[in-house]
């Protein structure tokens, strides 16, 4: 049996995934509200397993492993819990991070694996590159894209697409969060 796999990412509307050391913007552009952090929670509890590449692990950790169990917010409290796989070349185990397993390797041999074997659905934030190979291999299931009521020309950076593939992207859900934020949940299908 094949699970699911999708490749979750947050966005500027004008396709950026974060800022640069000039950006001033905040966690989620500073456009968070209670709708949307209710809805990653919601989405988040559900069973299933984290894939993450090395470069987003990283970040993770520097983030999120100094803090204290009790200071964490719930939403990356969750993302913290979950079960991970950290698909990379470069990292040596073991990893500091709850529940984490590390896999060495091509990350379209790992989760095409993954999707073999997993008892539940697999979801990745970030990751862009890994990502982006996924897609181009055929991995990718969903494509849930949250776009933020904002662009940031001048200091967006991480391109979420940038030298992905080309595809076609079917419409599956959407919805409006806290009346400006936008949640896309696509099927993607190489263009042809």
């Amino acid at each position: 049996m094949t699970t699911t796999y999708t490749f979750d990412v947050l966005s500027t509307v004008d396709g950026f995934g974060s800022y640069n050391e000039e950006g001033d913007w905040g966690g989620y552009w500073s456009k968070h509200g209670p709708e949307f952090l209710e809805r990653r929670l919601t989405q988040y509890r559900e069973q299933q397993r984290m894939v993450l590449g090395a470069n987003t692990f990283r970040q993770f950790q520097e983030m999120l492993g100094p803090i204290a169990e009790s200071d964490i917010d719930p939403v990356n409290g969750r993302m913290r819990s979950m079960p991970t796989t950290v698909v990379s070349t470069s990292l040596t185990g073991p990893l500091d991070w709850p529940d984490a397993t590390l896999i060495s390797g091509n990350a379209v041999d790992v989760v095409a694996r993954l999707k073999e074997e997993s008892a539940v659905p697999l979801r990745s934030h970030g990751s862009l590159s890994m990502n982006r190979a996924l897609m181009a291999a055929g991995l990718v299931d969903f494509v849930q894209l949250t776009i933020f009521p904002v662009l940031s020309g001048r200091t967006g950076a991480a391109p979420i697409f940038l030298g992905a593939a080309d595809f076609d992207l079917e419409l599956i859900e959407s919805r409006t969060l806290d009346g400006h934020t936008q949640e896309l949940l696509y099927r993607p299908t190489p263009h042809s």
